[in-house]
């Protein structure tokens, strides 16, 4: 069963803005607030019938009602002078302006940062170039390998040839 809508009302500028919700939260969220109005005292709820059909009719829905016609709000302002108050003084005032915050530590790590990729890049350049010297040192040597290898292979069939056929005279 749905929650029972109640009517609440908060003063914005001139008008008096008024809602249907189950509930002071949910009143608060519609008029786009975090802040306890109520608690205020500058929100409440509403029962005079006239001031609660619509927005009754229309839940959820923030309905805009002006306090007065435009000659009444200007009437109900202060007069010049009268009755105004003094502006209160601030209780302490700082010496001097906070200066803006300095961006010197920011721009040294960046400068940091940058110097540190370049550095990487540079050492992983470098790295790539001795892969490479090595491959082909790597390759050089095995071909060398492999033509003293056979070089040595043919002189051990050659001499293997020459003993046999040495061995085969002699046999007779």
């Amino acid at each position: 069963m749905p929650r029972k809508l109640k009517v609440y009302r908060t003063a914005i500028g001139f008008h008096d803005a008024y809602v249907a919700a189950p509930s002071q939260k949910a009143a608060l969220a519609a008029w786009g607030t975090e802040r306890d109005l109520f608690a205020r005292g500058v929100a409440e709820l509403v029962t005079d019938p006239r001031l609660t059909k619509e927005p009754l009719a229309r839940p959820g829905e923030i309905i805009r009602r002006s306090r007065g016609s435009a000659t009444e709000q200007i009437a109900a302002l202060p007069k010049a002078g009268a009755g105004r108050r003094k502006p209160k003084e601030p209780a302490e005032l700082p010496s001097k302006a906070t200066p803006k915050p300095s961006r010197a530590d920011l721009e040294e790590a960046e400068a940091a940062l940058s110097a540190m990729r370049l550095r990487h890049e540079k050492e992983d350049e470098a790295m790539a170039r001795k892969e490479r010297d090595l491959t082909r040192e790597r390759q050089k040597l095995q071909a060398q390998h492999e033509a003293e290898s056979k070089r040595i292979q043919k002189t051990r069939d050659e001499a293997e040839r020459a003993y046999r056929l040495a061995l085969a005279n002699w046999q007779g």
